[in-house]
């Protein structure tokens, strides 16, 4: 399960604790994980100081999204 916000969609970070989103103040529900298949973000996830997870950047530049 993953914790992610209901207005933005912004990922929480493991250690993120409370129940409104720190970007824009939606309320934070749990989820299925979208793609079960990639134990390395959990590892690896960047978090940024709000809590929230950050997208992982291609080595070439860019943003990869889940499809």
């Amino acid at each position: 399960m993953e914790r992610v916000c209901s207005h933005c969609h912004a990922v929480m970070g493991q250690d993120t604790r409370g129940d409104w989103c720190p970007a824009c103040g939606g309320a934070v529900v749990e989820r299925d994980l979208l793609v079960e298949s990639a134990p390395e973000s959990e590892s690896g996830a960047v978090v940024d100081h709000r809590g929230i997870e950050l997208p992982r950047r291609h080595a070439v530049g860019g943003i990869i999204t889940p499809q």
